[in-house]
């Protein structure tokens, strides 16, 4: 499907003793999938990685989580980072990859494992070529769960970083194209739990019932209301039902109907707005018909707005690697969450788009059992990040 070969021109970047154990380490994560806050063995494998490099201050934080600082040429300059995530999903692997998962039912079908590689990567270069100050290379556990970048600031490793920067792999820009866009890039990804709880009857009697499912049925419908009529056309929004649980026979009217589902939006009004609308909507329309709506609102991931400075930044590291031709624009709204998000909450950054589809090649989705990042895009990750942590470092010391 993909190979090593390097399509931008960016080779000289890596040996070819550096390119095959990079290539070695993204195919054994990818064989060895673990899911959130259980990547015990990938950050075992992260740290031999690392210290393969001569880095000496690796240290493991948020449990499963990896920090590595590569020195600068000037350790009292202000420290930059860039993260890699690197926890799997719950998805059976169907890509046919002679290197495919071998553990039941856990896949990287995020491109977690290139992620994870291309910080490795970067922190090679940044070895050989250092940044104005020190760099932290940040290797997150689960990222899937919205939980993992909390984790991180929780531990206090990033308490001295004044500029973060992150990407990931997107199959829907060819190898070589990077997205560094000022603004919305990613939505914020809010949950909730809708719990109708009515009586049970017979299925031939429902008068003698209070009906959680006709009245889940209901709120599914109204809920729509919120995009449709109480967000403004032109900001972006969703509202998604995304599961049902009501009964165990079909001749029984229920006690409970349970729906779950999501929220995401890009600013923080409508974030507020939808989520009280759904929580309000939910328990009007049970009181109508008779009963009783329980709602459980859980913020999650922040959107992702990459801001001015630390955009321009990345942009000019991005054209420095691939040209500015392959800058290209993101062409479309991204309302997917990215727990990222919670580092640019506290610590100015961007977070890029990186191209992983070989030429020719489908556009597969992420979290798709058959997603794959063509291999070639750790290596452009790999340089970029790097670069971005350079032009960053060399901005940030200026400036002081």
């Amino acid at each position: 499907m993909s190979s090593s070969v390097i399509h931008v021109d960016i080779s000289s970047e890596f040996s070819p003793d550096l390119t095959a154990r990079l290539t070695a380490l993204r195919r054994e994560i990818h064989q060895n999938p673990e899911l959130a806050f259980a990547e015990k063995n990938t950050s075992r494998r992260l740290v031999e990685a690392l210290a393969s490099l001569g880095l000496t201050d690796v240290k493991i934080v948020a449990g499963t989580g990896v920090v590595a600082r590569v020195p600068g040429r000037d350790r009292s300059a202000p420290v930059v980072a860039i993260r890699g995530d690197i926890d799997a999903l719950p998805i059976q692997e169907a890509t046919g990859l002679p290197y495919a998962s071998t553990v039941a039912g856990a896949m990287h079908a995020c491109g977690h494992d290139v992620h994870a590689t291309w910080a490795v990567g970067a922190a090679a270069l940044l070895a050989k070529s250092p940044a104005a100050g020190d760099v932290l290379v940040v290797l997150q556990p689960a990222e899937e769960t919205g939980k993992g970048a909390l984790a991180v600031l929780d531990s206090g490793a990033l308490d001295e970083v004044v500029a973060i920067f992150g990407g990931h792999v997107d199959r829907r820009f060819e190898v070589g194209q990077i997205v560094a866009e000022e603004g919305p890039l990613a939505a914020s990804a809010d949950m909730f739990e809708i719990e109708i709880v009515g009586a049970g009857a017979h299925a031939a009697r429902p008068h003698e019932s209070r009906d959680p499912i006709v009245a889940a049925a209901a709120v599914v419908t109204a809920i729509q209301t919120i995009v449709a009529r109480r967000l403004n056309p032109a900001t972006p929004g969703v509202v998604t039902i995304g599961s049902i649980h009501a009964g165990s026979a079909p001749n029984i009217i229920p006690e409970r109907a349970t729906l779950t589902g999501t929220v995401r939006a890009v600013e923080p009004v409508s974030r507020a707005m939808m989520m009280a609308e759904v929580k309000r909507i939910a328990e009007s329309v049970a009181g109508a018909y008779g009963v009783e709506a329980r709602v459980t609102l859980d913020r999650g991931t922040p959107p992702i707005v990459n801001p001015r400075e630390a955009t321009a930044w990345a942009r000019s590291a991005a054209i420095k690697i691939v040209g500015e031709p392959n800058v290209v624009p993101l062409g479309f709204l991204n309302l997917a969450g990215e727990d990222f998000a919670h580092y640019m909450e506290r610590i100015p950054g961007c977070f890029l788009r990186i191209g992983a589809r070989e030429p020719g090649g489908a556009v597969v989705p992420a979290h798709a059992p058959t997603f794959y990042p063509a291999e070639e895009s750790l290596f452009v990750g790999a340089a970029v990040l790097a670069e971005c942590a350079r032009t960053a470092s060399e901005a940030s010391a200026a400036s002081r």
